[in-house]
């Protein structure tokens, strides 16, 4: 097996897997941790990373490069996403990775964001699905749709597969349109008609979808409300199947909820408090277009899918 460390960098967290792989797809996890960095503070407003952001995230590296030599990574992957894609003063960025890892960023591109998703959410799926496959991402500051006719690998030539990568995510829209607390209606319907132009844009076919899958923390917090658990338990979360009509209740009760209320929320991660209204909206929002009755619910996301091509 080749034991690999990935990284996740995207505009809320900074995730890290590391793992023994074989290409056969037998597995070995060592360690899956995750820290709330906000990279994308005000990078919608300014185009640039703040230098308190980048202070976070490199703070955060310095303890994820002790876990990787302490684990004996032998290869290393790090992905960063929708907010070094849009900063003017990525160069900083780049230079504080190198410096703590070793290894320079990948600024991936929105639709190899997508693919990258989709590997890691359908790798696990069990057979006898009804196809195809749209896997949901919600980020921080930008939603990947990937619209799939078969199970991973991803091939965006093959007949029927789309992805895409919309400006809007959960950092994004709250930061431009989601001020008050509570938001307010007029708030709420800004966001929205956000969402829908980006969705009307989209060249993928949500109402094709046979099968949804959503990954990465907002899904996955949402799913645990849904599942009414008593802390965020991922054993529980993964692979669940959720009403799709439950997952818009508890996305309009999220969105009019107040910050504090969010926070003594057993399940929720306090740095997910201020943006979780926004990600449930755009979740709400897309499944409206599905015609789907349920959501599949996966841990696995763009970080197992950066994990796995190392080894692929």
């Amino acid at each position: 097996m080749t034991r690999v460390a990935a990284i996740d960098c995207g505009t809320n967290t900074v995730k890290l897997l590391i793992a023994d792989l074989e290409p056969d797809g037998a597995a070995v996890e060592h360690l899956r941790t995750m820290r709330m960095v906000r990279l994308g503070q005000d990078v919608d407003r300014t185009g640039e990373l703040h230098p308190d952001a980048l202070a976070r995230l490199f703070a955060a590296l310095d303890e994820y490069a002790a876990l990787i030599a302490d684990h004996g990574a032998e290869r290393l992957r790090f992905c960063a996403t929708s907010a070094a894609r849009d900063a003017r003063n990525a160069a900083d960025f780049v230079a504080g990775v190198q410096a703590r890892l070793g290894v320079t960023p990948e600024v991936v591109s929105g639709d190899e964001e997508a693919r990258l998703s989709f590997a890691g959410a359908t790798r696990g799926l069990p057979d006898g699905l009804p196809g195809p496959f749209l896997v949901v991402d919600i980020g921080g500051g930008s939603t990947e749709l990937v619209r799939g006719m078969a199970y991973a690998p991803f091939d965006p030539d093959a007949p029927g597969n789309a992805a895409c990568s919309m400006d809007v995510g959960a950092v994004r829209l709250t930061e431009r349109h989601l001020a008050d607390d509570p938001p307010t209606a007029a708030q709420v319907a800004a966001a929205t008609a956000d969402i829908e132009a980006a969705l009307d844009a989209a060249p993928v076919d949500l109402s094709a979808a046979g099968t949804v899958i959503g990954v990465a923390g907002t899904i996955t917090t949402i799913a645990a409300d849904v599942l009414g658990l008593d802390s965020y338990d991922r054993e529980a979360i993964d692979a669940s199947v959720l009403p799709v009509a439950d997952v818009a209740r508890v996305a309009q009760r999220l969105l009019g909820s107040t910050v504090a209320e969010r926070r003594a929320l057993p399940f929720l991660h306090p740095g997910r408090a201020d943006v979780i209204g926004a990600g449930a909206l755009i979740l709400e929002r897309i499944l409206a277009r599905t015609g789907v009755e349920q959501l599949r619910v996966s841990e696995a996301d763009i970080l197992d899918g950066i994990a796995w091509s190392l080894v692929g």
